[in-house]
C-alpha cells in the first residue's frame, strides 16, 4: 500500500472548508512562511478511499475477538463517542472564561466524584495523559510525600517480578533506585521476599491486584500493612482494575495512591499510541501534593500536563459510569471474571495453564513443554491465530513465564465468540503436533507477513522522506 504522500499529485485539491463566518485578519509578514507545506494534494474521493483502505488493513474490537492480556481491549459503547462528540466538549477551548466552561468543569468533578468511589480515594488529578503518566505522577507523590517530611533516606521502591515493565522504569524515572522481588510459585508476592527487602530505606511498594498473571493476591492486607510498618507507601497501578471496579476497591486494600486507566477501564477505545488518561487518586495525606490546574483548582501550582489532561477521554468514562450506574460497574466486572474463567477451561487439555487455578480477568498459558515437544513457539501460535481472525494475546509476558501466552477476553464478548476462540486454540495445539511447518511462516493471510522484528527494531522506519527531486 502506498503512503498518502505517493499518492499525492501536484496540482490537484478538494474544496471541502467552509465558509469564513468571521472576519479575515492578515497576519504580520514576519509570521508567513516563504515555502509551502509539505502535505498531500488529493481529491476527496482518493482522500475517502486512502482511509478506507487503511481501516480494512486494521483489526480493531470492532473487527473480531481482541484478547490481549493486561490491556483491557473491550468494546466500548458508541454513546460515550456521541457525548464526546457534542460542540460543548469537543469544540471547548482550554482557556475558554468560567462562564463558557461550567458543564466541563461539572464533568471533571463528577468523574473525581465516582472513580474517588470506585477506587478508594479522597481526591484525584486528570492531568496524566496515559497509563504510565499517571505511574509517573503517582510514584511523584509518594516521593514528594517523603521529601516534605525531610526523610531523604527513603530511596528504594519495591517492584515484584511480576509488575508491568512500566514500573521499575517509573521508578528509575522518578529518581529511585529499584528493588526487584521474585514471585511465589503460586504466581503473587513472596511475603518473606518482601519481609527482606523492607528496611528503613523503603520508600514504597508498586503493585497490581490482582496481578499480571491475574490472580487476585490472597495476602494483600499483609503486604499492605508490612510495607506501612517499614515507613513506606503503597502504589496501586489499575492496569487491572477492570477485574475488581465496583466489587473490591484499592483504597480498602491498603494502598494510599493509585492510577486508573480510563481508557481502558472507563471506555475510550486505545491503540495506536493514544488517546489514553491515566487519572491518578490519592488518600487525603498526599492530596495537597497533587498536581493542580487553572480548569479545576483556579492555580497551575504543579503540573504534570497541560490544563485538565485528555479531557474528552474523561467525558466517555463519566458517560460510562454513568450508563452502568452502580449496579452496572461491578457486573462488568463479574462478566470480565466469568469470560475469563470460561475460556480458561475451554482451552484447557491443550496447552498448559501457567497456573491451575480460579482467576480473575485474565489467565496465562505456558507454551514451555510444548515448544520441548513440537518445536512451535508462543510466537507461532500468536501469529497463526490471525489467519482466524483472532488478534494475537500479549506473547512472552509476564516474564516469569517464559513461553507466555496472555489472553484477557473481557467482560463484552459472547459465550459463541469465547468458544470459537477456544476451538481455535485446541486446532493449533493439534496442527503443532501434527504439521507444525505452516505455523512457524504464519499469517498466511493477512495483510503483511511475519516480519523482521528484530531489523524493525534497531533499524526502524519512523517518517516518509520525499525523494530528492
Amino acid at each position: 500500500m502506498k503512503l498518502i504522500f505517493e499518492k499525492s499529485v501536484a496540482g490537484r485539491h478538494s474544496d471541502i472548508l467552509p465558509k469564513c463566518d468571521v472576519e479575515p485578519v492578515e497576519l504580520s509578514a514576519r509570521f508567513a512562511r516563504t515555502d509551502a507545506p509539505a502535505l498531500p494534494e488529493m481529491a476527496e474521493v482518493d482522500v475517502a478511499r486512502h482511509y478506507t483502505e487503511l481501516n480494512d488493513r486494521v483489526h480493531g474490537v470492532n473487527c473480531g475477538f481482541y484478547p490481549l492480556g493486561s490491556c483491557t481491549m473491550k468494546y466500548n459503547p458508541r454513546i460515550d463517542e456521541d457525548m464526546a462528540a457534542l460542540p460543548g466538549f469537543a469544540g471547548v477551548h482550554p482557556l475558554a472564561p468560567d462562564y463558557a466552561t461550567e458543564g466541563c468543569r461539572e464533568v471533571l468533578e463528577t468523574a473525581k466524584k465516582y472513580l474517588c468511589e470506585v477506587s478508594g480515594m479522597d481526591d484525584m488529578t486528570f492531568q496524566p495523559a496515559a497509563g504510565a503518566h499517571g505511574e509517573f505522577t503517582g510514584v511523584l507523590l509518594i516521593k514528594q510525600y517523603h521529601d516534605a517530611r525531610g526523610d531523604k533516606k527513603r530511596t528504594k521502591i519495591i517492584v515484584p517480578d511480576s509488575a508491568h515493565g512500566t514500573n521499575p522504569a517509573t521508578a528509575a524515572m522518578c529518581g529511585f533506585e529499584v528493588v526487584n522481588i521474585d514471585s511465589a510459585p503460586d504466581g503473587c508476592v513472596d511475603l518473606e521476599a518482601l519481609k527482606n527487602a523492607l528496611g528503613e530505606d523503603t520508600a514504597g511498594l508498586m503493585l497490581t491486584n490482582p496481578n499480571t498473571v491475574g490472580i487476585f493476591d490472597p495476602n494483600i492486607l499483609e503486604i499492605t500493612r508490612l510495607v506501612h510498618e517499614a515507613g513506606g507507601l503503597c502504589y496501586y497501578d489499575g492496569a487491572n482494575l477492570n477485574a475488581i471496579m465496583g466489587v473490591v476497591r484499592p483504597g480498602d486494600m491498603g494502598f494510599d495512591c493509585v492510577h486508573m486507566n480510563l481508557h481502558k477501564t472507563f471506555a475510550t477505545p486505545h491503540g495506536g499510541g493514544g488517546p489514553g488518561a491515566g487519572a491518578v487518586g490519592c488518600k487525603d495525606f498526599l492530596k495537597e501534593f497533587l498536581p493542580r490546574s487553572v480548569v479545576m483548582d483556579g492555580e497551575g501550582r504543579i503540573q504534570v500536563r497541560s490544563f485538565a489532561g485528555n479531557f474528552l477521554v474523561t467525558v466517555r468514562a463519566v458517560t460510562y459510569l454513568l450508563t452502568l450506574g452502580r449496579e452496572g460497574i461491578p457486573e462488568a466486572s463479574q462478566n470480565a471474571v466469568l469470560n475469563a474463567n470460561y475460556l480458561m477451561r475451554a482451552i484447557q487439555g491443550s496447552f498448559d495453564l501457567a497456573f491451575d487455578r480460579t482467576c480473575m480477568h485474565e489467565f496465562v498459558l505456558d507454551l514451555s513443554e510444548y515448544k520441548k515437544e513440537t518445536g512451535v513457539s508462543a510466537l507461532d501460535v500468536a501469529k497463526s491465530l490471525i489467519d482466524y481472525g483472532m488478534h494475537p494475546p500479549t506473547m512472552y509476558f509476564p516474564l516469569i513465564v517464559h513461553e507466555a501466552l496472555m489472553l484477557e477476553p473481557t467482560e463484552t464478548e459472547s459465550k459463541e465468540t469465547l468458544d470459537e476462540a477456544a476451538a481455535i486454540f485446541r486446532k493449533l495445539y493439534e496442527l503443532g503436533k501434527t504439521d507444525p511447518e505452516p505455523m512457524h511462516a504464519a499469517p498466511h493471510h493477512a495483510q503483511i507477513g511475519r516480519p523482521d522484528e528484530v531489523g524493525a527494531a534497531r533499524h526502524p522506519v519512523l517518517r516518509w522522506q520525499k525523494p530528492e527531486e
